[in-house]
């Protein structure tokens, strides 16, 4: 897929060619702190394709460690720059540096059905169950 970059952001990077998530970098330093959110410009710029939508999810180790997660979604047809919003559930704050990882971009095909409102939907197994109701 092809992205552009804006003056003085990093380049999109798989850390393994078998990674799901490619990682997007913040461009400058910041500090995020305890119990607080941040929205980061990243300076990517990236072509969805139609079918397709992006998906911000967190870097594992900055969630497990200090409590800093991320989540977005980006559609296909929007070129303008990634911003990403890193939420800080942590009780300390956390530094991060330029060129540091703070999320990771995962590319996914989507369902692009036109929706129908209908009196009723048909109901499954489940029906309302809901939020533990398969007993966890």
């Amino acid at each position: 897929m092809n992205y552009s970059l804006d003056p003085g952001a990093y380049p999109i990077t798989r850390a393994h060619p078998e990674d799901a998530g490619a990682d997007l970098r913040t461009p400058i330093d910041f500090v995020l702190w305890p119990k607080c959110r941040k929205l980061i410009n990243t300076g990517v710029h990236v072509e969805i394709p139609y079918g397709k939508a992006g998906f911000l999810k967190s870097k594992s180790g900055l969630s497990a460690k200090f409590g800093n997660q991320s989540e977005g979604v980006i559609d296909a047809g929007f070129t303008g720059v990634i911003g990403v919003v890193m939420y800080n559930h942590g009780w300390l704050p956390k530094r991060y540096k330029a060129g540091d990882k703070i999320t990771q971009l995962v590319v996914m095909d989507v369902v692009m059905d036109d929706w129908k409102q209908v009196k009723q939907v048909k109901g499954g197994e489940r029906g309302n169950g809901g939020f533990g109701s398969t007993g966890v």
